[in-house]
């Protein structure tokens, strides 16, 4: 058995068991090869089977594996026949899951019509989020529910591992969390599995989704993103810096729809920049995120190993794992400069938000003197909300809070506990 088959991603699995029979279409996204597939087809069809569904009332197709011994099913027609040939009852429960229902055309239709019936409970698994994320409301009739699933979590990159937490964090901040990498056991393969991740099926994916032309131009606007994570960016600065560095001159429209391309494929994500005395987003500037770390190592070749960065990048990940919202936050200070009053922009770098919690963090690679630590503070002091203020820390230090009762708290308690605080 495949060492991968232990790790329950138990996080996805709580929040399709809370969906389940809701009467909305389960729409299961995030980027290939991320486990979406595993997620649905063994880990929820087990979790079905050892509570009491039948075999034979969970009707599963998956799009992108070509089986010599039933029809072409990314025909509707045939699809549809298939399906409601298995659907033989109008009074037992049947779960139906289609993986990568992208493939096929006119998916919509089908869907919907299985969601219409009472008894049918239908979960669908896609990789581009132009049809499955955004139009979601449009496309389900406004019974379309997302699950999004991301990489492997550091703690459950940890999952039945002995070596120290580390090495474990050396390995996971290098290659990153692709589930398939634990069937990897060099650096060598994972080095070759990540680069052929990006060039045969992340960056293929893309130019012929989207009939992408320049094919230069989006791969060194790629590396552009994942050298700049953390990094406030847009796409004139990006046309700057193409134009100076590499002489690549690209228009900031394609820029930007380029930029788009690469988050509906689920590759970046990104963070938009909120005034939070002002109470106001800047639209035209924001800081992305790699949604696997190895990835964006692999497609710098793993030149730029910037811990600071990647720990803010991981971090960022994670609080998205967990279900928050996730801004970069400003607080204006106003200071006095030669007799002069001016404003000056100090930065938090993350305000997660789920709806009923909502925290201000700080990522911290060590602990700084105290001058350079009244520093990264200034602009949580300045907040007068009574939220929860954190700082992590990359050293293992014991959580505690300081008198004006910000939280300080190791990388590692964080990445391994469920709650934040906790």
């Amino acid at each position: 058995m495949i060492e991968d088959y232990y790790i329950k991603r138990e996080i996805y699995l709580k929040r399709l068991i809370d969906r389940r029979d809701n009467g909305e279409v389960k729409i299961i996204t995030g980027p290939r090869r991320s486990g979406k597939s595993w997620l649905l087809q063994k880990i929820f069809r087990n979790y079905l089977l050892e509570n009491g569904v039948q075999e034979a009332n969970i009707i599963s197709v998956s799009f992108d594996i070509d089986d010599a011994s039933t029809p072409d099913l990314r025909v509707p027609e045939t699809l549809k026949a298939y399906l409601y040939e298995r659907i033989t009852s109008v009074t037992e429960n049947y779960y139906v899951f289609l993986d990568e229902i992208q493939e096929v055309e006119g998916f919509e239709r089908i869907v919907n019509g299985l969601n219409a019936h009472d008894n049918v409970d239908v979960y669908i698994t896609g990789s581009n989020s132009k049809f499955l994320s955004n139009d979601i409301h449009t496309i389900f009739r406004g019974r379309g529910d997302e699950v999004r699933v991301y990489p492997l979590s550091f703690k459950e990159f940890c999952t039945d591992r002995s070596e120290s937490i580390s090495e474990l964090w050396k390995e996971y901040y290098t290659y990153g969390g692709m589930p398939a990498l634990r069937n990897h056991h060099t650096p060598e393969q994972k080095v070759t599995y990540l680069q052929r991740l990006w060039k045969k099926t992340y960056l293929t994916d893309v130019v012929e989704r989207y009939h992408v032309r320049n094919i230069q131009a989006i791969e060194s606007l790629t590396d552009s993103l994942c050298s700049a994570v953390g990094s406030l960016t847009n796409p004139l600065r990006i046309q700057n810096s193409l134009e100076s560095v590499q002489k690549i001159k690209l228009a900031t429209d394609t820029i930007a729809k380029y930029i788009g391309y690469l988050e509906d494929s689920f590759l970046f994500e990104g963070a938009k920049r909120y005034n939070i005395k002002g109470r106001k987003y800047y639209e035209s500037i924001q800081k992305y995120y790699s949604t696997d770390v190895g990835l964006r190592n692999a497609k710098l070749n793993f030149r730029q190993q910037e811990i600071t960065h990647i720990m803010e990048n991981v971090i960022y990940n994670e609080l998205r794992i967990r279900g928050y919202l996730v801004d970069v936050g400003v607080v204006e200070l106003r200071t006095y400069h030669n007799g002069k009053s001016e404003y000056v922009l100090n930065e938090v770098d993350f305000i997660a938000s789920n709806g009923m919690e909502k925290y201000y963090i700080q990522s911290a690679f060590s602990l700084p003197d105290e001058d350079k630590l009244n520093q990264e503070l200034a602009s949580l002091r300045k907040i007068e909300d009574s939220f929860k203020k954190i700082v992590i820390v990359g050293n293992d230090i014991a959580p505690y809070m300081n008198d004006e009762g910000i939280l300080f708290m190791g990388l590692f308690q964080f990445l391994q506990n469920d709650k934040i605080e906790n």
